[in-house]
């Protein structure tokens, strides 16, 4: 009986937690564009155009013969400087999770082209403190162009797969160490 309802609890706990699990939008930086110097992107209103939020997808694609990626510091992306990156992507087609909130800075290192305007400050705001109602939601549909409602309690089918993976590894788990029920 006991072990019943360990597992009804440890059921629900994991049911709690698929409901707070997101779907990170997926942004490519410029859009059709991409990261380049030709055709005078203006990635400082692409950025502002966008709800950043933690777990979102930032895809850098360019050629990576004659551009690059660097995640620097504010005062580094104010003055172009790439010296000291915090990080470096050099692949030509680079996907960076958002971790946390704040601001994001990343530049071209290639001589000229952050002075070109190839930086982006990407700014992940900090969720509202209101509650939203089950069917209202801020996250940006999947198309960076088109920003419709979706559904706050709906997770996204992978995720949600791979909660309920684990449960069944869970209770797997508990069913060596206990017995049958």
């Amino acid at each position: 009986m006991a072990m019943g309802v360990l597992v009804m609890a440890l059921g629900l706990i994991l049911s709690s937690l698929q409901l707070q699990v997101s779907n990170g939008a997926v942004y490519k930086v410029g859009d059709s564009a991409g990261w380049t110097t030709i055709g005078n992107v203006d990635y400082k209103k692409w950025a502002v155009s966008k709800n950043f939020q933690v777990g979102d997808v930032i895809v850098f694609e360019y050629n990576p013969q004659f551009h690059n990626v660097m995640r620097v510091t504010h005062a580094d992306y104010r003055a172009c400087n790439a010296s000291s990156p915090m990080s470096t992507h050099t692949t030509g087609n680079d996907s960076i999770t958002i971790d946390s909130h704040g601001h994001h800075f990343f530049v071209c290192a290639v001589p000229g082209h952050c002075q070109a305007g190839q930086k982006v400050d990407i700014n992940v705001l900090r969720a509202p403190s209101v509650s939203l109602s089950p069917k209202e939601s801020l996250r940006p549909s999947s198309d960076p162009k088109v920003a419709t409602p979706a559904p706050a309690m709906a997770p996204p089918p992978s995720n949600a797969a791979a909660l309920f993976g684990k449960l069944d590894r869970i209770i797997l788990l508990l069913v060596v160490l206990f017995g049958s029920f």
